[in-house]
Order: C-alpha cells, then structure tokens, then sequence
C-alpha cells in the first residue's frame, strides 16, 4: 500500500485505515501544533528516528488503558503507600521530555525524541494541550512521563525513571486522576511489557477509532494542570 506524503494543510491526513502492516500511515508536514492536534484527533501520531522524515503512525491493533481496568501490583501498592515520591503536575514539562529522550532504556539503543519533536511538544505544552506528571523526591526530579490531553481521551509519549518505581508511581497516580476525571481511556500506542502489566490490552483500530470519536465529545482539560 502507498504511504501518503502530507502537503501544506495542517489538518489533512489519509484515513488511519491505510495505514501498512507497521502502522506507518504518511510521510512529511512538520510538527506544528495544528498538524499534531489534528493528527491526535484522528488516531495518528509521529514516530520517527534522527535523519528520518516526520513519519506519522496509526497502529493495527493499538494498545489501551482504561482507567477501570488499572492493575498495580503488591510490590508497588507498598511503594505508594510509603509515600516516597511527590508527585507533581506540569511543573518541570521541559525537564520530563528532556530525560525522556536521554535516561537509558534496556533494551533500547537511542532515542525517537529528536531535537524537532522536542521543541514541538514544548509548545505544545505552553498551549496547554500537553502534560507532565512528575515523581520528585528530595526536591529532584526522579521520573515521570508526559503526553497530549484532548477532550476525555489522554495520549502517552514517553516516561523515565532515575530511581526505583518513580515513573510506576507517577503513572499509577495520574491513571486514578484520570478516572476521577471521567477520562475514557490513556493511550499507549504500541504494546511494552510494562504498561501491560498495568492492564492495558490491544483494541482493533475501528475500536479505537470509535472510542476517541466519544472521547473528543468531552471538554478539554486545557491549560496547566496543577498538583492536587
């Protein structure tokens, strides 16, 4: 199947369904925040490495959290109840996406966070559209994640964690605000280890698809989210 190569209008993209096997859907634009809203609104999203093109992806299946559905296991239900970190919203964006892209993973070489996307989500956080919750301990930022907020839906980019369980604990908290919230689901994209353990499960793109139209429905939190 061809892969699209996006033109001028921010907000045009071709349907997530012809997307290929890898879930590449188009190729080009840029990074603007019309263009990244517009493709969140549509189940897309940029995924891409140093000296490639802006590549922008709609998975078949995806994977999804419902906030009803939250796992936390023994082991990490003791680390929250010991309260070893301060969790903190929308205080330190840059820092968050910034050891995002530079904390080492296992078994993961480099980053997809380049210089271009890291700047994009900035403004996009200063537009109040994306978000950073935060695990701070000793007045250091330990670990956390960030992503992009539209209507009841919350989509996941990336986390770190520079101690034990920080990103774990700041996740966990934010997946009980979010269902506080009435938010319908979080985002996860493509399948990892880790966010299955906290119980997100693979939905079909049409699924996905449905639910975000329900989803955009709802008011966006727009804005800076503070700490509770």
């Amino acid at each position: 199947m061809p892969i699209y190569l996006l033109g001028d209008d921010p907000e045009l993209f071709p349907p997530p369904e012809r997307a290929d096997r890898s879930g590449l859907l188009a190729v080009g634009g840029d990074l603007s925040p019309e263009r990244l809203l517009a493709a969140y609104s549509q189940g897309i999203f940029p995924w891409y490495s140093p000296g490639q093109p802006i590549l922008w992806h709609s998975p078949e299946p995806r994977f999804v959290l419902t906030p009803d559905k939250l796992h936390v296991g023994r082991s990490l239900r003791k680390t929250l109840k010991a309260g070893l970190y301060d969790i903190r919203w929308d205080t330190a964006f840059k820092d968050v996406i910034t050891a995002c892209s530079s904390v080492p993973r296992p078994g993961q070489d480099g980053t997809w966070i380049t210089d271009e996307m890291l700047e994009a989500y900035v403004t996009l956080h200063e537009l109040g559209f994306a978000h950073s919750v935060e695990a701070w301990a000793e007045g250091e930022l330990k670990g956390g994640f960030y992503g992009v907020s539209l209507g009841a839906a919350f989509f996941g980019e990336s986390m770190f964690a520079r101690a034990p369980d920080a990103s774990k604990v700041a996740f966990v908290t934010a997946v009980e605000r979010f269902r506080e919230w009435g938010f319908h689901f979080i985002d996860c994209q493509v399948e990892t280890e880790h966010l299955a353990r906290f119980g997100a499960e693979h939905w079909p793109r049409k699924r996905f698809l449905q639910a975000l139209r329900k989803a955009l429905e709802e008011p966006t939190r727009h804005g800076r989210w503070t700490t509770p």
